[in-house]
């Protein structure tokens, strides 16, 4: 069962997700929350596989609830995807530094929202298409000037090959093709970036690209 944690401050948001996620037979929601201190403290009761967070929550927002469940070596198994609006832009990166493994809009179909419990429980990053490509226009716009002592330097460069293609938001069977290598090759190699870079997933993966200097949006 996927062990699921819906941590929203609108009961009815909430009650929406829950009776989508009760009609499915591999999905069991443990716990909801309505800010994200009680977030924080059903995370660490219940260890939910995935927990659905709302990124503006009374108390403590969904960011700093993120930031404390991911720096807590009893949670790593909590995978935490945030719900946000088209809106919230300013907030997408915030969150992937905070450890967030992926986004979800409000509005999303069911069958994508379905899917991405099950893609998050697997421990695959998450970002809604048109929030990476507001992500990378945001960088377009105002790059950030590359870190120093970034850790760059000890990935090969078959590794930065496929965090570079990560980052431009393509999956392992994509990276695989792209590099005519296997998919199991393809999550090999950002398995080991993750591992060198301290990365809780492959969400922060795109961060790196982009602080690094990794990968240079180019303007249109």
């Amino acid at each position: 069962m996927i062990r699921v944690l819906l941590a929203d401050d609108q009961p009815l948001i909430r009650s929406g997700f829950r009776a989508l996620l009760d009609l499915e037979d591999d999905i069991e929601v443990v716990g909801e929350a309505a800010d994200g201190q009680e977030a924080l403290a059903l995370a660490r009761a219940r260890l939910p596989d995935v927990a659905l967070v709302d990124i503006r929550m009374p108390r403590m927002d969904g960011i700093e609830a993120t930031r404390r469940i991911a720096a807590d070596p009893a949670l790593s198994g909590v995978h935490v995807v945030m719900l946000t609006n088209y809106g919230m832009d300013e907030y997408v990166l915030d969150a992937l530094r905070a450890g967030a493994a992926g986004f979800l809009v409000k509005d999303v179909l069911p069958e994508d929202f379905l899917h991405a419990v099950r893609v998050a429980a697997r421990g695959d990053a998450l970002l809604a298409p048109a929030l990476t490509r507001r992500l990378i226009d945001r960088y377009v716009a105002a790059p950030p000037a590359a870190r120093t002592g970034s850790g760059l330097e000890e990935l090969t460069g078959r590794e930065r090959e496929t965090v570079a293609l990560a980052a431009h938001g393509l999956s392992n069977d994509e990276i695989a093709d792209r590099l005519v290598i296997s998919p199991a090759t393809a999550k090999t190699h950002i398995n080991r970036a993750m591992a060198k870079l301290g990365a809780r997933d492959r969400a922060q993966l795109v961060v790196f690209a982009y602080e690094s200097g990794l990968v240079v949006p180019r303007r249109s």
